[in-house]
């Protein structure tokens, strides 16, 4: 494999480290961190790795697990809830990997991740998302294939099905965003399931709720309220995480980002993402113009 092969691997090496990890700059500091490894090799030792690709996975993957283990205790010091890092339209840069643009990446999927063990994790996404064979991520994790094959047994129970994404879910996003401008909330209560729920995460850099908002009408009353406590907002419908969303921003600045499970029609979970620091690819981003009117 020649170094320009070497290097067409960093697209799917992300692609990896953001969906054990939840963060796209964690992920790309990641895969620099491995191949800073690859190049600190002799050149004599690079020529004895049969396939640098696995490789580099293998790295990579195992700098990811030593950080998930650290981030657990990271996260209970975490002032709120802690979501993952939202990913923009081409937050994924390569072309083949917009076709792995399903239900991994979703903030549901990233969600039911954090519940995971890091090596429940790491096992899971590699071969269910990845199709790596257990042989394979036996070496990352230094255990026996079966044992990895029931890691991800373990995980996969945590994960249900999520239904494909239908025209729908973006009229549905389109339909609230229209009724918390207009500040009509009999119209965001008839569009959230009863049982609706919406975290927030600013993570002690953003005001913003500490809990989870729990019911339809208590989410509704809470996304007006919004409108109050911050005028001259402006909502923006962009893809987030591969599924419809919205982006609020402020004078040209990106304030926080929504990401939306809707089913049957109605919408069930919204995570609102308010931290600057996990904005940064959406704020760096060139954003189009908004026509819609603003919030006021």
């Amino acid at each position: 494999m020649s170094e320009n092969d070497v290097l067409t691997e960093r697209p799917r090496l992300i692609g990896i480290a953001y969906r054990l990890l939840g963060s796209l700059s964690d992920a790309e500091d990641v895969v620099q961190e491995a191949y800073g490894r690859w190049y600190a090799l002799g050149g004599r030792q690079r020529e004895a790795i049969e396939k640098p690709g696995a490789w580099l996975t293998t790295v990579a993957s195992r700098i990811c697990l030593d950080l998930l283990g650290s981030a657990r205790v990271r996260r209970e010091r975490y002032p709120g809830e802690w979501l993952p890092e939202p990913l923009p339209p081409d937050g994924l840069a390569d072309p083949a990997e917009a076709l792995l643009l399903d239900e991994s990446v979703t903030m549901a999927f990233l969600v039911v991740c954090e519940s995971m063990t890091p090596a429940e994790r790491v096992a899971f996404v590699l071969h269910d998302v990845f199709g790596y064979p257990f042989a394979e991520v036996a070496v990352v994790l230094g255990r026996s294939p079966a044992a990895c094959r029931q890691l991800a047994t373990s995980a996969r129970r945590r994960v249900r099905p999520a239904p494909r994404p239908a025209a729908a879910s973006a009229s549905v996003v389109r339909a609230f965003k229209e009724a918390w401008e207009a500040k009509d909330i009999a119209g965001l209560v008839g569009l959230l399931d009863p049982a609706a729920v919406a975290v927030a995460d600013g993570g002690g850099l953003a005001s913003t709720v500490l809990r989870p908002v729990e019911g339809g009408e208590n989410v509704a009353r809470y996304t007006v309220e919004i409108t109050r406590r911050v005028p001259a907002m402006t909502l923006v419908e962009r893809l987030v995480n591969g599924r419809p969303g919205l982006v609020a921003e402020r004078d040209g600045v990106v304030e926080s980002v929504l990401a939306f499970d809707v089913a049957d029609g109605v919408i069930r979970r919204i995570w609102a993402v308010r931290n600057p620091e996990k904005l940064r690819p959406w704020r760096a981003s060139v954003q189009e113009k908004p026509v819609n009117c603003p919030i006021d």
